[in-house]
């Protein structure tokens, strides 16, 4: 008996999570190939992410959790319970699952990136640097690689361990993310101008920060911490050391 496969494109929104700029805001479709009768397993996972974008976390882990208890094999739902589970400050099991859907497709740079974000949050800063300097390696789709530029320029100009800080790094990666997504994400653009500040070039900093404001669609929120940076740019004040 032929088992027929059906193709569909997965739109896998990046939210923000847990306050951290490693991570971007929508993704590229993902074509995801299922079973001939298991689109529900689609739809499932989908209100899931949709309750996770609402805030509700324990309504949208137990609807991944029966999208897997079903088909353990649908590693969409596994990364979209990784970012669940990271929002919830569950980092090992964020890792779990993610390793779960590398296991299923190795190729899936999302999943890679959240991983790096969930080290980042355990303290494994040399982990969540070395996954972020391989998905730039194997040069993913041009949204997921934009964004990796942008997570490792984030890491640069934020982690805790000064070692791992490189401004004028920051400015190469910020960049190029800057450059591959088109100039236009603003949070990207906002990076950039906070590498330009820690470098000490604030006329830089302070346009790329005008540059990120300008963009259309910017939520009422975060056009509040942008001119928040901006003003600091402004007073010649880069953000770590506010």
């Amino acid at each position: 008996m032929h088992v027929i496969l059906q193709r569909i494109q997965l739109f896998v929104t990046l939210l923000l999570v847990t306050g951290s700029p490693m991570a971007a805001r929508a993704s590229e479709p993902i074509t995801v190939v299922y079973g001939h009768g298991r689109a529900w397993l689609m739809d499932l996972t989908i209100t899931g992410q949709t309750q996770l974008e609402k805030g509700d976390l324990e309504a949208a882990q137990r609807s991944l959790d029966t999208v897997l208890k079903a088909d353990p094999a649908f590693y969409p739902a596994y990364y979209v319970r990784a970012r669940v589970f990271l929002n919830r400050g569950k980092f090992q099991e964020a890792i779990q699952d993610c390793n779960e859907a590398l296991r299923k497709d190795s190729t899936f740079a999302e999943a890679s990136l959240l991983r790096a974000k969930a080290n980042y949050d355990l303290g494994r800063y040399g982990e969540s640097l070395n996954e972020i300097d391989h998905v730039i390696t194997i040069r993913p789709r041009r949204d997921a690689f934009a964004r990796a530029y942008s997570d490792r320029a984030w890491l640069r100009l934020n982690c805790p361990d000064q070692s791992y800080r490189n401004g004028q790094q920051a400015v190469k990666d910020a960049t190029a993310a800057c450059k591959l997504i088109d100039w236009k994400d603003e949070d990207m653009i906002d990076t950039l101008a906070t590498a330009y500040a820690e470098v000490g070039d604030f006329d830089s900093a302070v346009r790329y920060e005008e540059k990120a404001l300008a963009i259309r669609g910017v939520k009422a929120n975060d056009s509040k911490r942008l001119q928040a940076h901006l003003d600091s740019f402004k007073q010649h004040r880069p953000l770590h050391a506010r």
